[in-house]
């Protein structure tokens, strides 16, 4: 697809320097003022438009992984820190390298959707998200953009999280979704009701789509967690609720399936999501969940959360579209406790 007025942002711009905020101190910033605010200091910008441990993941517990053996599922870490456990699930992977060629850009979509601070559990961890940027660094990409189109305020959501703070730290390069001139219309082959929506360009760009939610009790969806984190790329949340919640959420995977999901479910808020309340109950997993497949993650976090698979319908939804395996007996999962 040729974009429409793409948009390639750089490490280069003032708005990504140690310190900065890709916004205004009016928390305003589209796409043709970054233009402008670019081209004005001479900056180069390239443009193209407390549960128990489930037990069904503490059985049988495997914490070899040998060169050459098939790539598991579902790899379920216990135990240890945000970093120990990345570096673990991604060792058990294989490394970022399986799915990041030197060269390649990298677009992080995390959970930046509520202004609150890391320890009310709403948004995705900073310091998984600070790792990860550097195992994609790492790994060869050559650029690792981290973007997230908030609920609350987008401005004091990136500020509140730490996520943007942590992501530059790393050398990502921080991207607002919190303006319509940054998102594109397409059409979404194979959809039954979502079949046309508004999506960030960096998701219609990037070589590499990697989905960091994180996994908490949802008021509307029950649960929101990998598949429902995809709705943070669109522009139009509000149309998943007027065609059907359930079947849009199905249907906007069927657009770009992430590359990789990796779920942080170290301190699960299990009442008062999804933005979270000061009398919010939660549940202490230290658990950090990966996969390539956006369905049976999600079945896994499922009964991570206490619940069935089965009593989601965007899951069931989302096997029935071809997206992933919803059955976890039929799956294969790594359980490793460090």
């Amino acid at each position: 697809m040729e974009l429409k007025n793409p948009l390639y942002y750089t490490s280069s711009s003032p708005h990504n320097s140690p310190g900065s905020s890709p916004w205004d101190r009016e928390g305003n910033m589209d796409r043709k003022e970054f233009l402008q605010r670019c081209a004005a200091i001479g900056v180069g910008v390239f443009f193209i438009k407390k549960l128990q441990f489930p037990e069904h993941l503490l059985a049988q517990e495997n914490t070899s992984s040998n060169p050459g053996e098939k790539i598991p599922d579902i790899i379920a870490v216990r135990g240890g820190t945000q970093v120990s456990r990345l570096d673990r699930a991604l060792k058990e992977f294989g490394g970022l390298s399986t799915v990041i060629r030197k060269g390649q850009t990298v677009v992080i979509k995390p959970n930046i959707g509520w202004s609150q601070e890391p320890r009310v559990a709403a948004n995705t961890n900073p310091v998984l998200i600070q790792r990860l940027v550097e195992h994609c660094l790492a790994a060869g990409a050559s650029k690792v953009w981290v973007f997230d189109h908030s609920c609350d305020h987008g401005p004091t959501s990136y500020r509140l999280s730490q996520i943007e703070s942590y992501a530059r730290q790393a050398g990502a390069i921080v991207v607002p979704g919190d303006s319509p001139s940054y998102y594109q219309e397409v059409s979404i082959p194979g959809a039954v009701r979502l079949k046309k929506t508004s999506v960030h360009e960096l998701i219609l760009q990037a070589d590499v789509f990697i989905n960091v939610p994180v996994l908490k009790n949802h008021s509307g969806a029950g649960m929101t967690c990998a598949m429902k984190n995809l709705m943070g790329m669109v522009w139009d949340r509000g149309e998943y609720h007027r065609l059907g919640l359930d079947q849009c959420i199905a249907d906007g995977c069927l657009y770009r399936k992430p590359t990789l999901n990796i779920v942080d479910a170290e301190k699960v808020m299990l009442t008062g999501g999804p933005r979270g309340y000061a009398n919010s109950r939660y549940s202490e997993q230290n658990m950090l969940i990966l996969s390539r497949d956006i369905v049976a993650i999600d079945a896994v976090s499922a009964r991570v959360l206490g619940q069935e698979p089965a009593s989601f319908d965007y899951i069931k939804l989302g096997a029935e579209r071809g997206l992933g395996k919803a059955d976890i007996n039929q799956l294969d999962i790594r359980r490793i406790t460090i």
